[in-house]
């Protein structure tokens, strides 16, 4: 069962390209954060490591996973399988760790709904313009125009689930957007007053998807 000592999750979601990752990888440095490390099915890009950055998998294996019910949560995107494996999240959780989850907004929906007895905390990460996304996108490795704009088009209908997490940070700086984020991670854990703007969420929404 749950107590007052257990670990909370803290989920951040945002379109390819918005800093989603980094921001989970400057978290987890913290005392006590720890990531929960997906499964996919996609291939490892540059740089990236098994049971580092994901577990990858077969598409076989990962629908065995999916039959044996062992995820939490799990999506497809791009088509390739995402998924979070329930048995490694709820045993740090039990020992007390905080764990970060980097994750699409239909595996934030999954998880809400599983409604497990643990606080949980979303966050919703969004670029400061379409213009700067499209840059970050391009000079990401994926050098290919037609991987870039499909991920633009899908940016359209993943900005609309801004409205489903408890917060919505804009990424323009790195250092002042994770900062944010801390302070509002620490004000929900310590019941602080929360420095959060939704008028201002609500109107760089407007400008993003005009």
């Amino acid at each position: 069962m749950p107590t007052d000592n257990d670990g909370i999750m803290i989920v951040l979601s945002s379109p390819s390209g918005a800093g989603k990752t980094t921001l989970v990888n400057l978290l987890s440095k913290l005392d006590n954060f720890e990531i929960s490390i997906s499964h996919t099915t996609r291939q490892p890009r540059i740089n990236e490591e098994h049971s580092k950055d994901y577990y990858f998998v077969s598409e076989e294996k990962f629908k065995r996973l999916i039959k044996n019910q062992e995820f939490l949560e799990y999506a497809k995107v791009f088509n390739n399988y995402y998924g979070t494996t329930r048995t490694p999240v709820i045993d740090n959780l039990n020992k007390g760790k905080n764990v970060l989850f980097d994750i699409d907004w239909q595996g934030a929906d999954q998880i809400k709904n599983k409604k497990l007895d643990y606080k949980l905390i979303t966050f919703f990460i969004l670029p400061p313009s379409k213009e700067i996304l499209f840059e970050r996108l391009s000079n990401r490795d994926m050098k290919d125009k037609l991987i870039v704009d499909e991920r633009m088009k899908q940016f359209g209908r993943d900005v609309l689930h801004w409205i489903n997490y408890d917060y919505v940070v804009i990424n323009e700086n790195l250092d002042k957007c994770y900062s944010k984020i801390y302070t509002l991670i620490e004000a929900e854990i310590k019941d602080g007053s929360k420095d959060y703007d939704l008028d201002y969420i609500r109107s760089h929404v407007d400008k993003l998807t005009t």
